[in-house]
């Protein structure tokens, strides 16, 4: 299932800084990891990718390098010290958000709790 379009907005820029905490990506291989580990949820063209790492580059959240050792250039994105901070308050506001979805029982877990 994809998610609607606010929703996407909102989970696209936490999920792309995820996926760059666990290392260095360039453009197709982040469209594929998104793909792969989010089950398809999270799943983003390039044409969605690119503008947003544009954005996410300009704020300092991500920087990028040119590799042109290959075939092929290929620019290659990695989280910054500012990327990680947004990161971890990303997380906090999600896990904020679950837990508020779990005590309106939208959202049901086994044993889940809601922690405060």
């Amino acid at each position: 299932m994809k998610l609607e379009r606010e929703m996407m907005r909102g989970a696209g820029p936490s999920a792309v800084l995820q996926i760059l905490s666990q290392s260095e990506k360039y453009g197709y291989e982040l469209v594929e990891a998104l793909a792969k580990q989010s089950q398809g949820v999270l799943a983003m063209g390039q044409s969605t990718l690119y503008p947003m790492l544009y954005n996410m580059e300009a704020k300092g959240l991500v920087a990028s390098r040119i590799d042109s050792s290959g075939p092929r250039s290929r620019r290659y994105y990695r989280l910054t010290p500012k990327g990680k901070k947004r990161l971890a308050a990303d997380c906090r506001q999600w896990q904020s958000l679950v837990d508020g979805l779990i005590a309106l029982k939208i959202l049901e877990f086994p044993n889940a709790e809601v922690v405060s």
